[in-house]
């Protein structure tokens, strides 16, 4: 069952508070999973069974994402202010340096929270932040279309494309290798989400100027990466690799962008050993 959690965090116009939705299940030591931008913690769906068997793990919305409302007037959707506020997220959840695992922008998070000694293991899936100039404008055009498609959709059409494979193809094959495997509910409502997102602009903003130069030492890094990614290819995950020499490259055979709905078995297996 979702919850909400609100906790303070510093600005240059005094302390703000921050308020996130998530949800926490399982056994074990502590995972948290950071979605993508313009997604929710229900990307994670398809995993969190198989995950919840061996961790007690945190899905989250971020901030501005989801059920999570946008950050306060002042806060920037950037790595200075997201990082730490999701540092003082675990703080009032009372997790010390749990796992982390994310996909796309929660990834890079994911990154972050490793290189600041926040977390004792990432696990990236399709991380952002790898990327060329030329790669960067391309992924923020196909995000930015899919975002306006998501908007001018009446509710109506997209339950009604939901309910046939070809329908949910259209709406969700730029993120899955196999997009008739999410159920109709699913894709309504991360379609929904998209639409609704508060954060998109401001984070894919923040995004012009992001790029990951530097190694993650002194922690267990995973970074895994689907064949068939059609928003970040897969030549980034071997820049990864190069930057963060002591990683696990790890490949994901038929899957998209978003790897958990394509192979939940192969990727819960990879967050799994990658969290030892």
């Amino acid at each position: 069952m979702a919850a909400t959690v609100s906790f303070s965090v510093p600005s240059s116009h005094g302390p703000r508070t921050v308020t996130v939705s998530y949800e926490r299940t399982g056994v074990g030591e502590p995972l948290l999973l950071l979605h993508g931008i313009g997604h929710h913690r229900q990307a994670w769906d398809p995993v969190v069974d198989i995950l919840a068997t061996e961790r007690d793990v945190i899905a989250v919305d971020l901030p501005g994402f989801g059920a999570s409302p946008a950050l306060p007037d002042g806060l920037p959707y950037d790595l200075s202010t997201v990082v730490p506020a999701l540092g003082s997220l675990c703080e009032a959840l009372e997790i010390d340096r749990p796992h982390v695992a994310g996909n796309s922008l929660g990834g890079l998070f994911a990154l972050e929270l490793g290189r600041e000694k926040l977390v004792r293991s990432v696990t990236a899936l399709s991380p952002a932040g790898f990327w060329t100039g030329a790669e960067r404008r391309y992924a923020f055009a196909v995000l930015l279309a899919m975002r306006n498609t998501a908007r001018r959709m009446p509710l109506p059409v997209v339950e009604r494309m939901s309910r046939t494979a070809a329908g949910r193809t259209m709406l969700t094959s730029t993120i899955y290798a196999r997009p008739g495997r999410r159920s109709p509910e699913a894709v309504v409502a991360e379609t929904v989400a998209l639409a609704r997102a508060a954060g998109f602009t401001e984070t894919l903003r923040a995004g012009t100027t992001v790029r990951f130069t530097e190694d993650v030492p002194g922690l267990p890094v995973t970074v895994a990466w689907g064949t068939r990614d059609r928003i970040l290819v897969r030549r980034q995950g071997v820049r990864a690799k190069q930057i963060i020499p002591r990683a696990r490259l790890v490949r994901l055979p038929g899957c998209g962008h978003v790897p958990m709905n394509d192979d939940p078995a192969l990727v819960a297996r990879v967050i799994l050993d990658g969290s030892r």
